[in-house]
């Protein structure tokens, strides 16, 4: 059976817009997505080291400006890693903790690039890897980003509504009512952090209208239906355009990264429902 899914979105300035994905096919939505539980664990897995790894790069960097020891330059490039490698100090106890700090955020990263390696092995699973193609259509989600989403979210067609997997995964505002008066608070944060940390880190793809299209993203797109470039292309356009205008009347631009990565959701929605 194939239905028409259309996503009316409406932003914080009651902007709208409607994406539509044509052909969804209801009766091998249950089979296609049995999988991602069982597969799809190292994509959360991956999010996991991510976090540790940040957490120890924080470390090691409080660590060394304690020492008095400051990179003028780009944290975490080559150079920025050269520079790490060639501290050296006469006090044996600072030496031995850098050392290990140093030591502990590459078993980290070297944790992370087997998770990644196996991710893309999985990616490639008969049940899941139109879906995931999908989703890398979207500027800004790359495998490991939607092979998250997809073991996360496993079936779109528990979402009725666009809206329904904003909130699952926490993006909607938080709303107080009182005396016939409503306010609009922060996130609630209350749904899957997974989900929502990896669209959040998709979203902040859409700070710059892009001038071409990539060669990486290029080549996800390689194949793909009609509809489906479609949606990718309106994602684009509409969320550059949302964080431009956001940021041009003063909005802070973590705040406005959430804006961009809660209509983020809606596009991955209508991605993951379309045929």
């Amino acid at each position: 059976m194939h239905d028409s899914i259309t996503w009316i979105g409406m932003d914080d300035h009651k902007e709208s817009i409607v994406v539509t994905a044509v052909g969804h096919d209801s009766e091998g939505i249950k089979s296609r997505f049995e999988t991602p539980t069982r597969c799809g664990e190292a994509g959360a897995s991956s999010e996991d080291a991510k976090e540790d790894a940040l957490r120890r790069r924080h470390r090691l960097q409080k660590f060394l400006l304690r020492q008095g020891r400051r990179f003028e330059g780009k944290s975490w490039t080559l150079a920025h890693w050269n520079w790490i490698r060639t501290q050296k100090f006469s006090d044996d106890n600072a030496q031995a903790v850098l050392s290990e700090y140093l030591q502990a955020l590459e078993q980290e990263l070297e944790r992370i690039k087997r998770l990644n390696e196996k991710i893309e092995e999985q990616s490639r699973c008969p049940e899941i890897a139109s879906t995931v193609a999908k989703l890398r259509t979207l500027r800004g989600v790359d495998t490991v980003t939607a092979m998250t989403l997809v073991s996360e979210l496993v079936d779109m067609n528990r979402f009725a509504t666009a809206r329904e997997l904003m909130a699952f995964a926490g993006l909607v505002p938080s709303e107080y009512s009182s005396g016939g008066k409503e306010w609009r608070g922060r996130i609630t944060k209350t749904g899957n952090a997974h989900v929502r940390r990896v669209l959040v880190e998709a979203a902040w793809h859409y700070r710059h209208t892009p001038v071409g299209t990539g060669i990486a993203l290029r080549k996800r797109r390689d194949g793909q239906p009609a509809n489906v470039l479609e949606i990718a292309r309106r994602a684009e356009l509409r969320l550059c355009r949302k964080y431009r205008k956001m940021t041009t009347k003063g909005k802070n631009s973590r705040l406005t990264v959430v804006s961009v990565a809660r209509e983020l959701a809606g596009f991955v929605w209508a991605l993951g429902r379309s045929h």
